[in-house]
C-alpha cells in the first residue's frame, strides 16, 4: 500500500503539469486569436465591410533580390556603345595606316659605267646601312627609264629621267618627282672660224644629235625644231653620240655635236677646247630657252674653268640644261622616299663647276609633280621618330602610333563616362518605381472608396513584388532598402487614408488586371537583366 501510494504521489504532479501545459496553450491560442481578431476588426464586423478599417492583406512573398558585385548586363550596355566606336576608329586606322615598307627597290639606272649607273650604285651602298636591298636594273638611258616606270608590270619602282622627254600636255598620273639630282648641260661644239651663237645658224650642217632613244637626242630635236630644223630637211642629222660624236667632230666629219650627260663631262669638253679648229657653243638666247621651255635652266661656264693656265674657256659661257629627276611610282613608301632624298643629298649634294653645295637635291617643278612626302621632307626633313630611332624601329613606332592615337582620343574620354552612365542605367532601375508610387498618392488624394483603396494597395504590392525580385550591385543596396521604406510608407498612408463608398467590383478588376500587367513587366525586365 504503501508504494501503491508513493508511486501515486510521484506520478500526480506530472499528470497536474501536463493538464496545466495543455490549458496554458488553448488560452494562450485563445488570447492571440481575439487580439488579433480586435486588432482586425474592432468593430466587430466583417473584413473587408467596413469602410473605416482596412481589410486583411495576404502576406507579402519573401525578399527576393540578388545582390551581386557588379551588374554585368548594364556595364556591357553602357561600355558596348564606346567599344563600338574604338572599333570604329581603329578600323578607319588601319585602313589608313601604311603597310610596312618593302626591304627591297628596283632602281632604272642606265647603261653600265654612265653617270646614272655610278649615282644608282652609290645609293645601294647607302640604303643597305638601313639594310634595304636596291636593284640596278640596266637600261638604255632616260628614255627607256620612263617607258619603263610608265609599265606597271616592268616592277621599277623609281629611276633617273631628264627633263624634257615628255610631249607637250602629256600627264603621268602614277608618276612622282622626289626632286632634281643634278643639271645635264647640253653642250655644242662646232668646227669653224665664224662664231655661232644661235641654232638657227646650224642649218644644213651635218649634226649630232645622239643615238636614236636617247635624252639627248629628244632634247636636240625639240629645240631644233624650234629654230625651224627638223629631220627630212637640207640639215642632216646623224645618229652619234658622246666619244664617237667627239671623235668624227675631231676629224671632220661632222660639223657640230650636241653633247649632255656623259658626253659632256669637263674632261671631255676642256680636250675638245684644246683642239684646233673647234668652238664651244655660247648661248645667246640661253634666257629666252629657259623662259620658252619649263624643264631647261640657264647656267653658266665660268672663264678658266677647264684651264686656268691657258683661260679655257676663255670667257664665260652661256649654256642651258635640263635637270635629271628622281622619279618615283606614286605607290612608293613613304618611309623609302625619305630614304632616297637623303641618298640623293649625299651623292649629288657637293660642288662641281656647273652647281653649287647643297644645289641638289631641290624640288624643282618641271614636268613631274613633287611628291606631297618629298615637300614634306624639304621643308621639314625627317619626323622625330625616325631622327630618334633606327629605321626599322622607328617605322614600326610609327604605324604603331597611328593606330593608338585614335584609339586613345576615343577611348580614354570614354572610359570617363562609363562609371557615370554605369550609376545612372542601376539607378534608373531604382527611381522609376518612384514614378509609380507618386501616381497611387496622387489617385489617394482624392479619397478613394474600399474597393479603389483595395486596387491601389494591390497595386504597391505588385510593385513590392517587382522590386523584390530586381538584382542590385551590392552598392546600390542602401538604395534599394530605402526604395522598400518609401513602398511601406505609402501603403501606411494608404491603409488609413478615409474612403468614399462606390463600385467595389468593377474597379477591384481592373485593379487585379492592372496588378497583374505590372507584375508581368517586371518579370520580363527582371528576366532580360
Amino acid at each position: 500500500m504503501l508504494a501503491v501510494r508513493t508511486r501515486r504521489s510521484r506520478a500526480s504532479p506530472n499528470t497536474f503539469g501536463q493538464t496545466w501545459a495543455h490549458r496554458d496553450r488553448v488560452s494562450s491560442h485563445a488570447r492571440s486569436f481575439k487580439i488579433t481578431d480586435e486588432m482586425t476588426h474592432p468593430s466587430g464586423n466583417n473584413p473587408g465591410h467596413d469602410p473605416d478599417v482596412p481589410p486583411k492583406r495576404k502576406p507579402l512573398p519573401r525578399i527576393g533580390a540578388r545582390f551581386v558585385a557588379i551588374s554585368w548586363r548594364d556595364l556591357a550596355l553602357t561600355f558596348g556603345p564606346i567599344l563600338l566606336v574604338c572599333a570604329a576608329a581603329l578600323y578607319a586606322a588601319v585602313r589608313l595606316i601604311q603597310p610596312a615598307p618593302p626591304s627591297t627597290l628596283t632602281i632604272a639606272a642606265g647603261p653600265k659605267g654612265s653617270s646614272f649607273w655610278t649615282s644608282a650604285q652609290k645609293y645601294k651602298t647607302i640604303l643597305a646601312r638601313n639594310r634595304v636591298t636596291l636593284n640596278i636594273l640596266e637600261t638604255q638611258g632616260s628614255l627607256d627609264n620612263l617607258t619603263r616606270l610608265e609599265d606597271p608590270k616592268s616592277n621599277v619602282d623609281v629611276g633617273f629621267v631628264q627633263g624634257g622627254l615628255t610631249k607637250p600636255g602629256a600627264t603621268h598620273d602614277n608618276l612622282e618627282s622626289l626632286g632634281s639630282v643634278s643639271y645635264v648641260p647640253l653642250a655644242v661644239f662646232y668646227r669653224g672660224a665664224t662664231v655661232v651663237s644661235r641654232l638657227s645658224e646650224l642649218k644644213g650642217k651635218r649634226l649630232a644629235i645622239g643615238a636614236e632613244g636617247s635624252g639627248t637626242r629628244v632634247l636636240a630635236l625639240n629645240l631644233l625644231k624650234a629654230n625651224g630644223i627638223e629631220p627630212g630637211g637640207d640639215t642632216e642629222l646623224l645618229p652619234l653620240a658622246g666619244d664617237e660624236a667627239a671623235k668624227a667632230l675631231e676629224d671632220g666629219q661632222i660639223d657640230a655635236a650636241f653633247l649632255t650627260g656623259d658626253s659632256a663631262q669637263p674632261p671631255t669638253m676642256a680636250k675638245l677646247l684644246r683642239t684646233s679648229g673647234i668652238r664651244f657653243m655660247d648661248f645667246a638666247q640661253a634666257d629666252a630657252y629657259a623662259r620658252r621651255f619649263p624643264y631647261l635652266t640657264e647656267i653658266d661656264l665660268p672663264m678658266g674653268a677647264f684651264d686656268f693656265a691657258r683661260n679655257l674657256p676663255p670667257r664665260a659661257v652661256h649654256m642651258i640644261a635640263p635637270t635629271a629627276e628622281l622619279v618615283a611610282r606614286d605607290s612608293l613608301h613613304p618611309a623609302l622616299s625619305d630614304l632616297l632624298i637623303e641618298a640623293a643629298r649625299e651623292v649629288h649634294g657637293r660642288a662641281n663647276l656647273l652647281q653649287r653645295a647643297n644645289e641638289f637635291p631641290a624640288p624643282l617643278v618641271h614636268e613631274f609633280r613633287i611628291s606631297d612626302n618629298a615637300e614634306r621632307y624639304y621643308k621639314s626633313g625627317k619626323s622625330f621618330l625616325y631622327r630618334s630611332l633606327p629605321f626599322w624601329v622607328a617605322s614600326l613606332a610609327d604605324r604603331v602610333l597611328v593606330v593608338l592615337v585614335p584609339l586613345i582620343v576615343v577611348l580614354i574620354p570614354g572610359l570617363r563616362l562609363v562609371p557615370g552612365l554605369y550609376r545612372w542605367r542601376v539607378k534608373s532601375r531604382i527611381y522609376r518605381w518612384y514614378g509609380a508610387l507618386i501616381a497611387i498618392e496622387r489617385e489617394a488624394i482624392s479619397g478613394p472608396d474600399t474597393a479603389q483603396r483595395d486596387a491601389l494597395l494591390d497595386r504597391i504590392d505588385a510593385i513590392e513584388t517587382a522590386v523584390n525580385r530586381m538584382k542590385m550591385p551590392l552598392a546600390f543596396a542602401d538604395q534599394f532598402y530605402v526604395l522598400r521604406e518609401h513602398i511601406g510608407f505609402v501603403r501606411e498612408r494608404l491603409a488609413h487614408a478615409p474612403v468614399a463608398p462606390a463600385d467595389q467590383t468593377r474597379a477591384r478588376d481592373m485593379a487585379q488586371q492592372h496588378a497583374a500587367g505590372v507584375v508581368r513587366q517586371a518579370d520580363t525586365e527582371q528576366g532580360s537583366t
